[in-house]
Formats: C-alpha cells, sequence, structure tokens
C-alpha cells in the first residue's frame, strides 16, 4: 500500500535560547512509513521538564536546531509500513521519544507504541509514560523501596512527583509530600500522600516530627538546591537520596560529612538510560507499569491542556510552576 507524504504542524525549537523566543509552531512534512514503521495522527501530548531544558541546551540529550519537541504522547495509527501488522490501523497507541511528540503526526518504529490503556483518556495516556518509568526506576531499581518504609517526595505537585506518590503509596509505603504551594500539596494528598509539608524555614523539622523524629528512608528529589541539602538533616541512617532532576534550577551541593556519618547513599536517577543499559529489565519495568495503569494506580493527574499553537505558554507554565499535575497539549 503507498503513502504519499502529509503535512502536519509541530512546535519547533528553532534556536537555544533562556526565554523561549527560539520556540514556535510551524509546519512539518511527515514522510511515508518505511518498512516496520507507523505514522500516527497524534491527538495529545504530554509536557516534562526536559522539553523546557532541551530549549536552553540544559539537558543531557542535546538535539541540533531546529528540532521539534516533546517526549511522549498519543494517537491513531493511520499508516504503516511494509512487516507491521495491518490490525494497528486505526488503533489508539501511547509512544515515548526522546523528542519530537509535539507534532500532529509523527513516524515512529511501530515497535515503539504501546496500546493506550482503555481506562485513560487520551491525555491521560500521553502522560502515562515518562512520569511513571521516572517513578518506578527511581522507587523500585534504585531505591528498593520495601514496605513499611517512609519517603519524602520533593516536588510532589509536579508530574514526576505526583506519580512518585502514587507508587510509593501502592508499594505499602509512608509518604511525605513537600511542595511550594497548599493546592499542589491538596494534589499530592489526594494522589495518596500521608502528609504534606510547605518548603518553607523549618520544613525539616516538621518532616522528622512527622515521622517521630526518626527520619525518613528514601528521599526523592526532583527540585534540587535548598531542598535536597536540607533533606540530608531528616534522613534516617542508611538512608537513600535519589537526585532525579534539578527543576528549582541549582545543582546542590552535598554536605559530604552527614552523608558519613549518617552511611546514606546518593543515587542518580536517568530513566531512559537505565532502560537503554538494561533492556531485558527495561521490558519487565514496561509490564509491570503497564499492570499498574491498567489497575488504575499509576493514572497521571492533569492539571491543564492547551492546544498546539500555545505551546509556547504550556512551556511557560511549567516553568512558572503555575499547575499541580502534568501539562498536555492538544493537537488541532
Amino acid at each position: 500500500m503507498r503513502h504519499d507524504p502529509v503535512q502536519a504542524t509541530a512546535l519547533w525549537c528553532r534556536a537555544l535560547t533562556a526565554d523561549l523566543s527560539g520556540v514556535e509552531a510551524a509546519p512539518l512534512e511527515v514522510g511515508a512509513p518505511g518498512p516496520g514503521e507507523a505514522r500516527l495522527a497524534v491527538r495529545a501530548a504530554a509536557l516534562n521538564f526536559p522539553d523546557l531544558l532541551m530549549t536552553r541546551g540544559l539537558y543531557q540529550h542535546k538535539p541540533q536546531a531546529p528540532f521539534v519537541l516533546g517526549m511522549e504522547g498519543c494517537g491513531i495509527v493511520e499508516a504503516h509500513g511494509a512487516g507491521v501488522d495491518k490490525a494497528l490501523l486505526g488503533q489508539r497507541m501511547c509512544f515515548r521519544v526522546r523528542n519530537g511528540a509535539f507534532a500532529t503526526r509523527l513516524l515512529l518504529p511501530a515497535q515503539a507504541l504501546s496500546p493506550a490503556p482503555a481506562g485513560l483518556d487520551d491525555f491521560e495516556a500521553a502522560a502515562s509514560a515518562v512520569t511513571a518509568l521516572t517513578a518506578w526506576v527511581s522507587l523500585v531499581r534504585q531505591a528498593q523501596l520495601r514496605a513499611g518504609e517512609s519517603v519524602l517526595v520533593h516536588g510532589a505537585g509536579g508530574g514526576v512527583g505526583l506519580a512518585s506518590v502514587q507508587l510509593a503509596r501502592h508499594l505499602g509505603a509512608q509518604v511525605i509530600a513537600t511542595a511550594s504551594r497548599m493546592d499542589k500539596l491538596a494534589a499530592a494528598r489526594k494522589a495518596g500522600a500521608d502528609f504534606g509539608v510547605v518548603l518553607q524555614p523549618g520544613w525539616d523539622q516538621q518532616v522528622l516530627a512527622l515521622n517521630n523524629g526518626e527520619g525518613v528512608d528514601v528521599c526523592l528529589d526532583p527540585v534540587g538546591g535548598e531542598a535536597f541539602e536540607t533533606s540530608v538533616r531528616c534522613m534516617a541512617w542508611a538512608g537513600r537520596m535519589l537526585a532525579v532532576g534539578f527543576a528549582g534550577g541549582r545543582i546542590p551541593r552535598i554536605a559530604l560529612d552527614q552523608i558519613l556519618l549518617r552511611e546514606l547513599s546518593v543515587l542518580g536517577v536517568r530513566a531512559g538510560e537505565w532502560g537503554r543499559r538494561n533492556p531485558a529489565a527495561a521490558l519487565d519495568d514496561a509490564q509491570q507499569i503497564r499492570a499498574l495503569l491498567d489497575r488504575g494506580i499509576l493514572v497521571p493527574p492533569i492539571g491543564a491542556c492547551f492546544p498546539l499553537h500555545d505551546g509556547v505558554y504550556a512551556l511557560r507554565a511549567m516553568a512558572g510552576r503555575k499547575v499541580a499535575g502534568k501539562i498536555c497539549l492538544s493537537m488541532p
């Protein structure tokens, strides 16, 4: 079957800038699917903090400008190349890419697609991959969290934080969530957090009091800066600290004396890289995450949706931490 190229619209990063001035919605030509490929009509895509970092050239993955932004989404298979199961046509599928998701149409290897969970709408399905995987690799693979342990989750109103709250609660841990505002803590409590603490002076003493003065077993931190540095003071002996990102804008400085005295472990988390280096384990991770999605345990809370042509506003909302939950883009 012959499929001609089609015209699409995408959110491009034309130049790396600090103020998103290099980002715009513009046309994109999407070619015909080759052998083993499928073309999707994308319905929705979800923002992740690395999208913002890529516009500044600050993320580990550094595509050369111009490039299309976006790491995950959901769409309908509208065409396929040789060697692809014809039954995929018309099916609603989820996908995860290093960049390129913010487009109305997209070419992908068919093996990179997974059926969208039936119980999730397009926006929830679009947002179901990246943050769930980050939470899983952080808590299950790196921290090896056990039932009955305590977990401190920073940035608990954001996508990674909320997924981590949901997963930690499911694993049987006590969850203490922190955030910059009460509305974000409300989202974390709804996701399953036992306690919520606003990040203001003295928050570490509050965390200790909530855990009977014993310190927490695991700290998951996508924020960095002062949050990570202060967390050292409220860790239990032999606790595990997970450095997931630096959304606060500053890389923390570690107090090695406290790491030594408490025999703490500091673990870096790069969920995508984990999968690339451990492909067999990554397949198992994907199956277990999918089971949790199907059971409604890791459903991503959606905080706001923007049309694709307002993608710059969506990125600014994420940069300003104005939204609790995931931010999504709808496709025209």
